[in-house]
């Protein structure tokens, strides 16, 4: 008998279980049109709730594949996991709509929306509260952000978003710069001398114009003079003194200067 209950108790608590389930299982949007699916995901957004958008995005692409309502949900959701952080997501579609609609009017901003994601990637609220920079970071995603706020600088000059994208830019290759003279200093705080000189050396041949390259000759000279090689010392020093005469290096103050501004101050 009492194996009887037990068996009993445990199949109505399957039962309940299995009916607490049965809400999740209706689909609000069942015979909802794509303009009802649009509305109700543009709703969403504008609450925030990047989520229930994605979702309601990706429902009324696959229902109505075919039409306007189809193509600006490709666009719109892209921008909802950027939203969200899924930064290669967000990605993954900008990709998929240049793909698909190459001739849109709205392709710059799948271009630009491409962009921000990658210039963004992996940084996070963390990364903002401690006033990370670019140079800190792995620079393939910095390099991915450049080259696309590149192309869609080259193929729409009049976009409106290539300004911001020029802007972005500037910062990216101040960053790069930066992050190749951090690995030098690196290297040579901890004796690896010949390496430092590579990076800097890398720094100043790449990105010429760049703020970071005051630096970049400094620890040249540096490793040079711990190297015992006067010559290129004397070369890397007479550089350095003819084009930044002024350098704080010069003045016995050889801690670096931020190069780049950490990019919320810039916009």
């Amino acid at each position: 008998m009492a194996h009887f209950t037990l068996r009993s108790l445990t199949l109505v608590g399957a039962l309940l279980l299995a009916g607490c389930g049965l809400p999740d299982q209706i689909d609000e949007t069942l015979g909802w049109n794509a303009q009802k699916l649009y509305a109700e995901a543009k709703e969403s957004m504008a609450d925030g709730a990047w989520d229930r958008a994605i979702k309601m995005f990706e429902k009324l692409e696959a229902r109505y594949p075919y039409g306007r309502y189809a193509q600006q949900s490709q666009l719109e959701v892209a921008y909802a996991y950027y939203k969200s952080g899924e930064q290669a997501s967000a990605v993954a579609a900008c990709d998929r709509f240049i793909k698909l609609h190459p001739n849109h009017p709205n392709v710059d901003y799948a271009y630009y929306l491409k962009g921000l994601a990658y210039f963004n990637e992996d940084l996070g609220m963390l990364g903002t509260l401690a006033d990370q920079d670019l140079s800190e970071r792995d620079p393939k995603a910095t390099r991915e952000s450049f080259a696309t706020f590149k192309e869609l600088s080259q193929r729409f000059p009049e976009s409106k978003y290539t300004p911001d994208a020029q802007l972005r830019m500037r910062y990216l290759v101040n960053a790069l710069a930066n992050h190749e003279v951090h690995v030098a200093r690196y290297y040579y705080k901890r004796g690896a001398y010949v390496a430092a000189a590579n990076r800097a050396q890398a720094a100043i041949k790449d990105f010429p114009q760049s703020p970071a390259v005051e630096e970049a000759l400094f620890l040249l000279v540096q490793s040079y003079d711990a190297m015992n090689l006067p010559a290129l010392r004397k070369d890397a020093e007479r550089v350095m003194r003819q084009n930044f005469p002024n350098s704080r290096y010069f003045a016995g103050n050889p801690q670096p200067a931020d190069a780049t501004t950490p990019w919320w101050k810039l916009w």
